[in-house]
């Protein structure tokens, strides 16, 4: 299923930068961001604007190569930014990205990092690193996070496609192997008017997540249930599952497992 449209991912984008941007109107960019361990404000922003920036580079040229991550991963320059000139990069990067994946238009070929080598991977990735870079934003700055229950759907859905690829499989030191008998996790995501349901499968060759019509926990050595944002948001790291609001059963250390495999992209 596809939660969000094209369009409609587009138009977020623009939203979502926006809803950072004001967050860190007037703020000191020196705070640090508990969820981005050795980054500041400013280098979050910097950061946010880079992968803009990268990614509207990336669609503009129609590459089929790998495009050098440096304008998003280093940060340095970010550490005593002009909050004016980072405010105007962000708008910049944001708007130009949008302009270029209009252009685009859906489903044309170009080089991603991960599955689905088309527009639609950018329109959605850029969508949710911001959703999550704002996400910490509002908690290194004490200011509440609210997110739109269809977002959190997409942003959801985005993670489940995320945790089919084979890099997740690949052995991490010190981790066990992921996949075995008996390991399926059900997520439920309350709160929206068509609830979201995950089953994750990982009792065969390989990992698969597929979405369910009805409660699927009698299947599954773990469930996990939250409010959709906050189930998008723990799949991110952005939340734990010792968070007021999410109730895990079961195995939380076949949980703990998944997160770690399935969000190996987070740690690149």
């Amino acid at each position: 299923m596809t939660v969000l449209s094209y369009d409609r991912r587009l138009a977020e984008l623009g939203v979502q930068t926006g809803l950072l941007r004001s967050h860190a109107q007037g703020a000191d960019l020196r705070v640090p961001v508990p969820t981005c361990p050795g980054w500041h404000l400013g280098q979050l922003l910097g950061h946010v604007g880079g992968a803009h920036h990268w990614a509207g580079s990336v669609v503009r040229s129609r590459t089929t190569e790998p495009v050098s991550e440096d304008l998003v991963n280093d940060v340095s320059a970010y550490t005593e930014a002009d909050p004016g000139k980072l405010d105007a990069w962000l708008a910049e990067g944001a708007a130009e990205l949008a302009e270029a994946l209009r252009d685009a238009g859906p489903g044309t070929p170009v080089w991603s990092p991960g599955p689905e080598g088309t527009t639609d991977f950018w329109a959605r990735r850029m969508l949710y690193e911001t959703v999550v870079h704002r996400a910490d934003a509002c908690g290194a700055l004490g200011v509440e996070f609210t997110l739109d229950e269809e977002l959190a759907a997409d942003a959801v859905e985005e993670w489940m496609g995320f945790g089919t690829v084979p890099e997740v499989l690949e052995p991490q030191p010190g981790l066990p192997p992921l996949l075995g008998p008996g390991r399926r996790l059900y997520f439920h995501g309350t709160g929206t008017r068509t609830p979201v349901r995950w089953l994750v499968d990982l009792t065969g060759q390989a990992v698969r997540c597929h979405p369910v019509a009805e409660d699927s926990a009698r299947e599954a050595a773990v469930t996990v249930t939250a409010p959709v944002a906050d189930l998008a948001l723990l799949l991110y790291r952005r939340r734990t599952a010792a968070d007021e609001g999410v109730e895990v059963r079961g195995d939380a250390g076949l949980l703990d497992l998944w997160l770690e495999c399935a969000g190996f992209w987070l740690r690149a």
